[in-house]
C-alpha cells in the first residue's frame, strides 16, 4: 500500500514538475542589455583586427572582410555607442574610421581598386552620416557628400555617366563590366536612404528631391506594391528579377521610414510596414526565425536589416518586437558559449570552429538596437 501511494505521489507531482523543467529548458530566455555588450564585445574580441582597424573575414584568417561589409559593423559599433554611452564604443568609431583610411586609400573614391561597384560606396557613404550626427566631426560629412558625388554623377576617366540613369530613371550597380551595369536593389534603396540622411543634415533639398526620386523609381520596378516584395534587380526594360533577399527588404523599409520621418507623408510608412509584414510572413520558418542564405558576404544581410526594423519600431510600430526577440533570444541561446559568438541560422548551434565575420554579425546587431524584454 506504501509503495503504492509512494508511485502515486511520483506521477501526479514529481514527474510533470521535472517535464515541465525539461520543457523550460527547451524554450529561449529572454536576452539582457548584458547580454548584448557581451555580445558586441565578443564579436569584435573574434573579428576586429586592432593592426588594421578593420574587420578580419574569419575569426581564424587576418584577411580583411569585404570592404562594403566593413561599413555594417562600423554600425554596429555605433550602436554600441547609443545604447550604452560608452566612451570606449565612442573611440571606437573614431579608431574604425582610420582603419578603415588606411586600409582604403583615404577614401579616395576614384581608387578602382578598392572601390569598384557603386552599392560599395554608397553604404560607406549611410554610416559616414551617421557617423557624422553621433560625432559632429564635419570630416566624415565632407566625404559623404564627395562620395554620394561621385555615385550620382561618375568621375572623369572611370564612368562619366555616374550611377545614375537620367533617362530612364534609377540607379546602375557598377561601371566595370556588363553584368554590372543592372539596377539592383542594393544600390537604389541605399541611395535613397543616404540622399534623405544629407538632406537631414545640410537641408539642401537637392537631395530630398532626389531621395523622392530614386524611391519612385524603385517602387515602380523593383517593389511589389500588392505583397511588399522587393526585386532583386531589374536589367533593361525586362521582368524584374524576383528573388528575394533580407537586406533589400531592409533598406526598402529605411528607405520608407526615412522618407515618412522628414515629410510625414503615410505612403511611405505603409510601404516600410507592407515589406517588414512580407519578411514575417513570407521569408521566414514556421517559428519566425529570420532568412538566411549560404555564400560569400551573404551572413550579413540580418545585421543590415537589424538597422532598419529598428527604426520602423520607433515609427510607433511596436508589434514587431516580440518578433525579433524571439530571432535574437533563439541566436543567444544557441551561441558558442566558449566565445559568446552566434550563427547566421538562428536556429541551431553556432559552429565551434572558423566562424565568417558575415554569419556572426545578425544577432549582436540586432542586440544593439532591439531593447530587451522588461
Amino acid at each position: 500500500m506504501k509503495r503504492i501511494v509512494v508511485l502515486l505521489f511520483f506521477y501526479t507531482f514529481l514527474c510533470p514538475l521535472f517535464a515541465g523543467e525539461k520543457e523550460s529548458d527547451k524554450r529561449a530566455k529572454n536576452f539582457t542589455s548584458k547580454d548584448a555588450t557581451v555580445s558586441i564585445d565578443a564579436f569584435n574580441q573574434s573579428f576586429y583586427n586592432k593592426d588594421t582597424g578593420v574587420y578580419n573575414a574569419t575569426s581564424e584568417n587576418p584577411g580583411r572582410a569585404a570592404i562594403w561589409t566593413q561599413a555594417i559593423y562600423w554600425d554596429m559599433i555605433m550602436n554600441a555607442y547609443l545604447r550604452t554611452n560608452d566612451p570606449e564604443y565612442h573611440q571606437l568609431i573614431q579608431e574604425i574610421y582610420l582603419g578603415a583610411c588606411g586600409q582604403y586609400d583615404n577614401f579616395n573614391w576614384n581608387n578602382t581598386t578598392e572601390w569598384f561597384i557603386y552599392d560599395d560606396i554608397m553604404w560607406w557613404i549611410i554610416s559616414l552620416c551617421r557617423a557624422h550626427n553621433i560625432t559632429g566631426n564635419e570630416h566624415y560629412l565632407e566625404l559623404a557628400i564627395s562620395g554620394f558625388d561621385r555615385v550620382w554623377y561618375g568621375s572623369e576617366g572611370i564612368d562619366e555617366r555616374g550611377s545614375y540613369d537620367a533617362e530612364k530613371g534609377g540607379m546602375r550597380w557598377g561601371w566595370k563590366r556588363d553584368e554590372w551595369k543592372g539596377k539592383m536593389a542594393c544600390i537604389n534603396y541605399p541611395t535613397v536612404i543616404a540622399s534623405a540622411l544629407l538632406y537631414q543634415i545640410t537641408r539642401n533639398e537637392d537631395y530630398l528631391n532626389k531621395s523622392k526620386e530614386i524611391y519612385n523609381w524603385a517602387s515602380n520596378n523593383l517593389f511589389n506594391q500588392s505583397t511588399g516584395a522587393v526585386a532583386d534587380s531589374k536589367h533593361g526594360d525586362g521582368e524584374p528579377h524576383w528573388r528575394m533577399h533580407l537586406y533589400n527588404q531592409a533598406t526598402c523599409i529605411g528607405s520608407g521610414v526615412i522618407l515618412y520621418k522628414i515629410t510625414g507623408e503615410g505612403r511611405y510608412l505603409q510601404d516600410a510596414i507592407q515589406t517588414a509584414d512580407y519578411i514575417k510572413n513570407e521569408m521566414c520558418d514556421e517559428n519566425g526565425l529570420l532568412p538566411y542564405r549560404n555564400g560569400i558576404e551573404q551572413g550579413v544581410y540580418a545585421a543590415i536589416f537589424a538597422q532598419y526594423i529598428a527604426e520602423l519600431i520607433e515609427c510607433n510600430q511596436p508589434q514587431y518586437l516580440d518578433w525579433i526577440r524571439n530571432n535574437i533570444n533563439h541566436a543567444w541561446k544557441n551561441r558558442d558559449k566558449k566565445r559568446n559568438l552566434t550563427f547566421k541560422d538562428f536556429a541551431s548551434p553556432c559552429p565551434t570552429g572558423t566562424l565568417e565575420v558575415y554569419d556572426a554579425s545578425g544577432c549582436p546587431a540586432l542586440m544593439q538596437v532591439i531593447p530587451p524584454a522588461k
